[in-house]
């Protein structure tokens, strides 16, 4: 569904929070206000719902490259411990997995 997602969004970002249940992320959660720019996406933290079953995030990155910049791993850093990049061209290998501090963890898709 995120790799649609970030199909449809190209060449902007797309961009949802990560819903857990233990070590299963089972749904995305879209904010309402998020906006989808060439080289970001900017979430409205206010409008973040109060669920500790939230666990990170999930971005696309356009330019093929799903390596985190100096602003990814500010947000890492302050709204989860797993974040996900996805990368243009959006296929099942596309994506990449960090922690919170921006070092990558393995992520099984089941």
């Amino acid at each position: 569904m995120v790799m649609e997602a970030s199909r449809d969004s190209y060449p902007r970002e797309f961009g949802a929070f990560l819903r857990a249940d233990g070590d299963l992320i089972y749904e995305i959660a879209i904010l309402p206000g998020t906006i989808q720019g060439d080289h970001h996406t900017l979430f409205f933290m206010y409008m973040k719902p109060i669920d500790f079953s939230l666990v990170g995030t999930i971005h696309s990155h356009p330019s093929g490259v799903p390596l985190p910049s100096e602003a990814d791993l500010s947000m890492f850093s302050n709204t989860g411990p797993v974040h996900i990049i996805v990368a243009y061209p959006f296929g099942p290998e596309n994506f990449l997995a960090y922690n919170r501090k921006g070092e990558k963890i393995d992520l099984k898709v089941i």
